[in-house]
C-alpha cells in the first residue's frame, strides 16, 4: 500500500488552470502543480489516476470520521462517490468549462469501520450529453469489496469558450 501523498491544499487561482482541459486539470492535481481542494484534507482522501471518463480516489479512514453509533458516517462515503463521479465528468471537458452536481444517491453495502483502512473509489462516466453527463462510482475495501455504490447527475457549465458560470449567458 501506498502512503498517502504530501499535498498543498486551496484553490487553484485562475492562471494557474487557463487553458487546461478538464482532464489536464485533474492531472495536474495528482502532480501537485495545482493545489488538492481542502476538503481532501479534511476527510483524508486524495485523487491518485485519471483517464477519459474515469477518476480514482484513495482515502483513509479512521476515528475522525466516526457517526454518534461509533462507525464512519455515511456522508464520507458519499462524499468519495460524488467526488470520484464528478472528477469522471471533469476529465471529459473541454478547458474553460465546468460542471455543478445535480444528484448524488448512494447505497451502502457493508459497515466501514474506523479501522477499515485504505478505500479505493472509483468513478466512471456512463453518459456524455451536451449539458447533462451521468457517472458512477463504487467505493472498495482493500480486498475490492464493494462498500457503497452510487450515481451522480452533473450540469456541464459553459462550453470552454470563458462561460463555465451557473446564468452565463443569460
Amino acid at each position: 500500500m501506498r502512503p498517502a501523498p504530501v499535498l498543498k491544499y486551496g484553490t487553484a487561482k485562475p492562471e494557474e488552470v487557463a487553458g487546461m482541459t478538464g482532464r489536464q486539470m485533474m492531472q495536474a492535481l495528482i502532480d501537485g502543480t495545482i493545489p488538492a481542494p481542502p476538503i481532501t484534507q479534511t476527510l483524508n482522501f486524495w485523487l491518485v489516476e485519471v483517464g477519459d471518463g474515469y477518476a480514482v480516489f484513495e482515502g483513509d479512514t479512521g476515528p475522525h470520521l466516526l457517526n454518534p453509533l461509533g462507525g464512519v458516517h455515511g456522508g464520507w462515503a458519499l462524499t468519495l462517490i460524488d467526488s470520484a463521479a464528478g472528477c469522471a465528468g471533469h476529465t471529459l471537458l473541454p478547458a474553460g468549462a465546468g460542471y455543478t452536481t445535480v444528484e448524488t444517491k448512494a447505497n451502502f453495502t457493508r459497515p466501514i469501520r474506523h479501522d477499515s483502512g485504505r478505500v479505493r473509489a472509483e468513478g466512471r462516466v456512463v453518459s456524455r450529453g451536451r449539458q447533462i453527463m451521468t457517472a458512477e462510482a463504487r467505493v472498495l475495501d482493500a480486498a475490492g469489496r464493494i462498500l457503497a455504490h452510487g450515481t451522480s447527475t452533473l450540469m456541464v457549465l459553459g462550453n470552454g469558450n470563458g462561460e463555465n458560470r451557473a446564468g452565463a449567458g443569460k
